[in-house]
């Protein structure tokens, strides 16, 4: 089970990386610029679940 603050974390990088997703879609950024940037949003948040599905 997750603390609140877990749940908070996952959340946010959750949202954070489906709008990373989405200008990646729009081609305003290349794969090697998305992965550099989830890298970053990975270390930031530190996520649990999202790092696994990732």
């Amino acid at each position: 089970m997750m603390t609140p603050e877990q749940y908070k974390v996952e959340k946010e990088y959750r949202l954070a990386r489906n709008v990373l997703l989405r200008i990646l879609f729009e081609k305003l950024i290349t794969e090697s610029e998305f992965v550099q940037i989830d890298t970053k949003l990975k270390e930031k948040y530190k996520p649990i679940i999202g790092d696994l599905l990732s």
